[in-house]
């Protein structure tokens, strides 16, 4: 599972909430590297996968040590959880999000289970969400396509940010993964109800001309 939507539908904030943007001005969302650097053309795919399908600014802050307190020791990882409120801290003051990028695995507690294994989390209207390359690699063909993994990550969850819950399209980039990497190879682009929804929020949709990955066979 990639996402805080393991919450039910009815904890979802609703739509045109405190987190919901007017369309006058593009919102500016801060890229916040977490550790050792991630490949320039992870972060470069990252980017453009953003400006495909938001209209947004996007700024790349300077890399950041993992927070100590987000450790886990007994699993060698970080807590997702904890990567939120460490980032939201950071958000510049003229953020209106912030997107951690790591290499690390990541984890947070999905019931029945304590410590879960995630592709990136976000809390739904909420101004953080970290995202990580670690799982997108397995049972990759190649580093191209652990990366288009990442890039549809960061769609998936700056959409939760934004206010989207989970869609039950299939090959909606808002779909959960149910605990799948390989439920991202489906996906292509944002449904036309998760578009609306946008949309009917205030926000400005991006160019779906520059969507960075082929369609999926």
């Amino acid at each position: 599972m990639r996402r805080r939507a393991f919450l039910s539908a009815a904890a979802a904030i609703a739509l045109g909430g405190a987190g919901s943007a007017r369309a006058d001005t593009p919102k500016r969302i801060y890229i916040q590297p977490l550790g050792a650097a991630l490949p320039a053309a992870d972060s470069d795919l990252v980017r453009r996968a953003l400006l495909a399908f938001y209209r947004i600014g996007l700024d790349t802050l300077p890399s950041a040590p993992l927070p100590r307190a987000a450790f886990y020791a007994k699993r060698q990882r970080y807590r997702a959880e904890k990567l939120l409120d460490f980032l939201e801290a950071r958000r510049p003051t003229d953020g209106f999000r912030i997107l951690g990028l790591t290499a690390v695995d990541i984890s947070t507690t999905k019931e029945p289970y304590e410590d879960w294994g995630i592709l990136g989390l976000a809390t739904l209207d909420g101004g953080a969400c970290v995202l990580s390359s670690f799982r997108c690699k397995r049972g990759a063909k190649n580093a191209e396509h652990a990366r288009i993994r990442l890039g549809k990550t960061a769609v998936h969850e700056i959409g939760h940010t934004f206010g989207l819950p989970h869609c039950k399209t299939y090959g909606c980039l808002m779909e959960d993964a149910g605990g799948k990497v390989a439920t991202t190879d489906r996906e292509y682009d944002l449904c036309p109800k998760c578009r609306q929804r946008l949309i009917a929020s205030g926000y400005e949709l991006g160019d779906s001309s520059q969507i960075p990955w082929p369609k999926p066979g």
